[in-house]
């Protein structure tokens, strides 16, 4: 696979992915407007106290009383010029709001799929070397048991149980309120306040990776290059994690990128349960508020990234195993 190929077949993926992300755009922006209430509503509170003049005015200056294809029309102009607009609310660009809140939730978001991966690979393994032994079926039940646990429902128990009953974590938060703290200090703060969101995050999806990742190893375990590498000679390592594993890889990915979408609403969630400052929690304040311009640019935003995801695994099916070429 030579940097060429790559740069071709994301030039191919980018004309596919443009009129896909303009039907999204057109879907998230006509649900948006149709849903009851508007920026107006929440600005002003009460609707009674303010002339119907003065309503008229107020939506006038927000564009909000054109008719609907127009106002898509103005926003998909903006866009292409890469504007998101300001946020009725907080009287911002909505790219530099967005923009200040994804380092928090790639931080989660990253760490849980660290975990979820490096729990659910190795949950998979243990479970496929094991297959058909008391083991296999104990850790088949665990895996189950963890993926019926919806996110939010697992966070208020690592809330209620480890916060509230033992007192071990913070139930709330990104950092210390009052702790100014600076290097290393920030980092075990920002740590301490990280783990309960990132096992609760973590672990609903690693049973996902676990048992993928068991049916892909019986599969392999059965393939005739499995057992020449065996009748070789090579040694515990070289069969299983050489060979075995990085060819049960694929489906990994596939879900993986499959994921991304869903990961990305159970953050908005864990983060809406721990008050964490990141892009979920600025999307419930901002549908809660009625901020049109906002809510857009996090959907707008999030497709980018759901698209790209899922460029970046087909590029990682061919460095897993290269007799996949790019298409």
């Amino acid at each position: 696979m030579t940097p060429g190929a790559v740069f071709v077949f994301l030039l191919r993926r980018l004309a596919i992915a443009v009129p896909l992300l303009v039907l999204v755009i057109t879907v998230n922006f006509t649900l948006v407007h149709l849903a009851p209430g508007d920026p107006v509503s929440y600005l002003v509170g009460d609707p009674n106290l303010l002339s119907a003049e003065q309503l008229q005015g107020i939506r006038q200056t927000l564009g909000l009383d054109r008719p609907l294809p127009m106002q898509y029309v103005v926003y998909l102009r903006s866009l292409l010029g890469g504007d998101f607009g300001r946020s009725v609310v907080n009287q911002r660009p909505v790219l530099e709001i967005i923009l200040e809140r994804i380092p928090a939730t790639l931080l989660l978001m990253g760490v849980s799929l660290l975990v979820a991966l490096v729990l659910g690979l190795t949950l998979g393994f243990a479970a496929a070397v094991k297959a058909g032994t008391p083991t296999d079926h104990l850790l088949g039940a665990l895996s189950l048991t963890t993926y019926s646990m919806p996110p939010f429902w697992l966070a208020l128990v690592l809330i209620l149980v480890f916060s509230l009953w033992l007192g071990w974590f913070p139930t709330m938060g990104m950092r210390t309120l009052g702790e100014e703290s600076e290097g290393w200090g920030r980092i075990v703060d920002t740590i301490y306040h990280l783990a309960l969101p990132v096992f609760g995050l973590g672990t609903s999806y690693a049973a996902v990776y676990a048992k993928v990742f068991r049916a892909s190893l019986l599969n392999v375990f059965g393939q005739p290059f499995l057992v020449t590498a065996k009748a070789k000679g090579l040694g515990w390592p070289g069969v299983y994690l050489k060979h075995a594993a990085k060819n049960a890889a694929l489906p990994v990915i596939t879900f993986l990128a499959l994921q991304a979408g869903m990961l990305f609403t159970g953050a908005v969630v864990t983060e809406i349960v721990f008050a964490w400052p990141g892009v979920g929690m600025l999307t419930m304040n901002a549908i809660l508020q009625r901020d049109y311009p906002l809510i857009l640019g996090v959907f707008v935003v999030t497709s980018i990234c759901v698209l790209a995801a899922n460029a970046m695994a087909d590029v990682l099916y061919s460095v897993v195993d290269p007799r996949i070429a790019l298409e």
